[in-house]
């Protein structure tokens, strides 16, 4: 039946090392509940074949499998020099412009004019990941002069970071628009969108969407960071990259943000990830250090719905050890009894909806009663999200004739997903919850499960009803 034996779900980017099906059922099997597409190297092609691969696996496992697809954004770079490159030396001038000779020691040619216009005296500009860091100091019509504060070699087409510029460009280029069109015809269950710096760009995104796949925001800039409770607000979900964030904003700062991120999502009900480097190590290792383990943990021990390998499962040597590294990680964490008395001091109170209060109802009566199972029957998935909100320590069984609502549950903490035809009424309703609980082996014979529903049946948002129910010996024939 493959239930998890952990909360926390593990987000896995797929690449040359694990993008044949052997693989992605191999690191299914180690633990991970989401893959990652990364639209920065997909063909339009190869994603269709890389979605059938997944689909072919949850298939087989008969579990559902939750695909990202994540939006490359826009790359802003600087262009080409004569001999490659030039060195840069601290406190000299040099010149970011629109003239597309071949640069030198002196200028570069910077491709885009939107960054030009919007550059002010004081801005910082960051080269090659924050490798080279340069300061403005005048600005005019096609042209920023800035002085050199680390210095070091600056060659073709490098990276360019502007940790205090707003650009005025969407976070969706052309070729995101394709990419988005193609991942959502493919039925890719989650959108990650890069780049984004105002509401309005994950508003852009979902309106293209419609429903079709939830939308994920990357929170990668400081701009984001500055708007990010209205950010928040509107997307589906969210994604800490710390990479990015890294080099946009003094390193010092970003657990400090990790944390911030990590709670205002709980808080709000909204799945967020924690994503770059957590077992950077292995993409050549095969066991991570002893920082990396510590990282991941922490990340658990906040309470985020999951943490994702990037190279490590794409490119790296190890991906199976990488995957079953960070469930092992996850497992032990969430055995602490500290684990548990965090999951309660940070709980949000409850909204003042009905759904709100019956899940913080359901979360109280599991908690008192010491139950393992919470079964929520749901249509959208919003009364299993809801429940997830609470950290309850039990099992979150959803129950959803929805495919679609199944597949996106398996990103969110606490969460196993099941597909099934809808209750005809409440006596059906429980008895194929419980039956569901024994069968895979979350309750046994005896236990008592609580219930979770809404009645009209199919009403999405309608989450009215709790109820307690025993597992019995007749479920357990039938399971």
């Amino acid at each position: 039946m493959m239930r998890r034996a952990r909360r926390t779900k593990i987000l896995a980017t797929l690449g040359p090392a694990s993008e044949n099906p052997e693989m992605i059922a191999k690191l299914f099997q180690a633990g991970a509940d989401v893959f990652r597409l990364n639209m920065s190297h997909l063909s339009r092609e190869r994603l269709k074949e890389r979605v059938e691969m997944i689909r072919a696996v949850e298939a087989k496992f008969k579990r559902p499998i939750a695909i990202l697809a994540d939006l490359q954004g826009p790359k802003l770079r600087v262009g080409t020099f004569e001999g490659d490159s030039a060195m840069l030396v601290k406190g000299q001038k040099f010149t970011l412009d629109a003239d597309q000779a071949s640069g030198s020691a002196d200028r570069v040619h910077l491709p885009h004019p939107e960054i030009l216009s919007s550059l002010e005296p004081g801005h910082t500009v960051l080269i090659d990941d924050g490798k080279l860091r340069l300061r403005v100091k005048s600005v005019k019509k096609g042209s920023a002069t800035t002085e050199v504060e680390v210095a070091g070699k600056i060659s073709n087409r490098k990276g360019v970071s502007l940790p205090d510029t707003v650009i005025p460009v969407a976070a969706m280029t052309e070729k995101d628009r394709s990419d988005l069109e193609a991942a959502l015809d493919a039925g890719v269950d989650w959108i990650a969108l890069s780049f984004v710096q105002r509401p309005e760009d994950v508003a852009e995104v979902k309106k293209v969407a419609r429903g079709r796949a939830l939308v994920m925001a990357k929170l990668e800039k400081p701009q984001a960071i500055t708007r990010l409770d209205e950010i928040m607000e509107i997307s589906d979900a969210v994604m800490v990259a710390r990479g990015d964030l890294g080099v946009e904003m003094p390193l010092e700062k970003v657990p400090g943000i990790q944390k911030r991120i990590v709670r205002a999502a709980r808080r709000l009900g909204k799945p967020v990830v924690v994503a770059t480097q957590m077992l950077e190590s292995m993409i050549q290792s095969p066991v991570p250090t002893r920082a990396e383990v510590s990282d991941v943990a922490t990340a658990v021990y906040d309470g985020a719905d999951a943490v994702m390998l990037s190279a490590e499962s794409a490119s790296g040597h190890f991906p199976i050890e990488a995957v079953s590294t960070m469930n092992r990680i996850a497992e032990e964490v969430e055995q602490d009894q500290s684990y548990w008395s965090i999951m309660r001091t940070l709980n949000a109170e409850p909204e003042a909806t009905g759904s709100d209060a019956i899940a913080a109802g359901a979360h109280q009566i599991a908690d008192t009663l010491n139950l393992k199972t919470v079964a929520a029957w749901t249509s959208s998935g919003a009364t299993a999200f809801r429940i997830a909100r609470e950290r309850p320590n039990s099992t979150v069984m959803a129950l959803t004739p929805s495919q679609h609502t199944a597949r996106r549950l398996a990103l969110v903490w606490g969460v196993h997903p099941i597909r099934t035809k809808d209750a005809s009424d409440i006596d059906d309703m429980t008895f194929r919850a419980c039956k569901f609980a024994m069968r895979e082996g979350i309750s046994n014979v005896g236990d008592r499960i609580i219930i979770v529903a809404g009645v009209p049946f199919g009403t999405p948002g309608a989450t009215n009803m709790v109820r307690i129910a025993f597992v019995s010996q007749e479920h357990a024939a039938q399971a």
